[in-house]
């Protein structure tokens, strides 16, 4: 099925915006993969905002329509920025195709405790080892895929099995995540209906969730765009580029977004930032 899209949307920036650990560029360099729950696309360009899509429309509009945030203007986003904030203004034109995904909690919540100090490869290898060993094998006809684990796959996981999957000294953190959604005691379903400063707050109650962990979450699974993650790099950004001032408090409801955008052009511009 082919589908039109007329809005900021690009492929290969949203798989290396740091937001997913899971996208894949298969062979071709044209076809990206993306894993959902237990749902799977192809998608690939074909002309300036046309796309062939391995799903029917059903599908589309229900799961995928969604998950890319198809519903919001990123061209209206990037409108908002004043031409006076010149370092925003060029990252937003180079990420320009960004988008915040609507991703589940739980994967988001355990994929980001792994995140913490590793390279995006050594993520994305962890990410799939844990999914192909305790996760749920996926009916699609290329590929051997597997979904992200639930947390009633992983209540049988010692700290060592998780070791074991190269979650290192994340393992326990993990471990503790497990243990409250599983006992209820952390009820992520709840946490959409709550407000931005409480689901950060309920968040950091889980062992190994600090503050920059907490707002990725908020941001790429429960889509609260005013939250802005500050990690190393948008660390020196705001040092190098704004003299120590976080810049997010004037963007309010888009913070979000703007931090994506920055964060994708710090890492294409790594040089400028090394000795900061």
């Amino acid at each position: 099925m082919n589908v039109r899209i007329e809005d900021d949307f690009d492929l290969q920036k949203i798989q290396k915006s740091g937001q997913a650990f899971r996208i894949a560029c298969l062979a071709d360099d044209k076809t990206y993969r993306f894993i959902h729950g237990e749902h799977v696309i192809y998608i690939k360009q074909i002309d300036k905002d046309r796309y062939e899509v391995s799903c029917d429309e059903a599908v589309w509009q229900t799961i995928w329509v969604p998950y890319f945030d198809l519903k919001t203007s990123y061209q209206d986003i990037r409108k908002q920025i004043p031409k006076k904030d010149t370092y925003l203004e060029e990252a937003s034109q180079y990420g320009k195709g960004i988008r915040i995904l609507r991703q589940d909690p739980w994967e988001m919540l355990i994929t980001f405790i792994i995140s913490q100090r590793k390279s995006i490869p050594a993520i994305q290898g962890a990410v799939e080892l844990l999914a192909k060993t305790y996760g749920s094998s996926l009916d699609v006809n290329s590929e051997k895929l597997y979904s992200f684990p639930k947390p009633d796959q992983l209540r049988e996981a010692s700290v060592e099995n998780l070791k074991a999957c190269k979650l290192g000294y994340r393992a326990p953190y993990v471990f503790d995540a497990v243990g409250q959604v599983c006992s209820g005691r952390l009820d992520l379903g709840l946490l959409a209906s709550v407000s931005d400063k409480d689901v950060v707050d309920r968040l950091m109650q889980v062992k190994g969730v600090g503050i920059k962990v907490a707002n990725c979450v908020a941001l790429f699974a429960y889509h609260r765009i005013g939250r802005a993650p500050v990690d190393a790099w948008i660390g020196k950004i705001i040092e190098k580029e704004y003299e120590g001032e976080n810049p997010f408090n004037k963007y309010g409801k888009v913070a979000g977004v703007m931090q994506q955008y920055m964060f994708y052009y710090a890492l294409s511009h790594k040089s400028q930032y090394q000795h900061k």
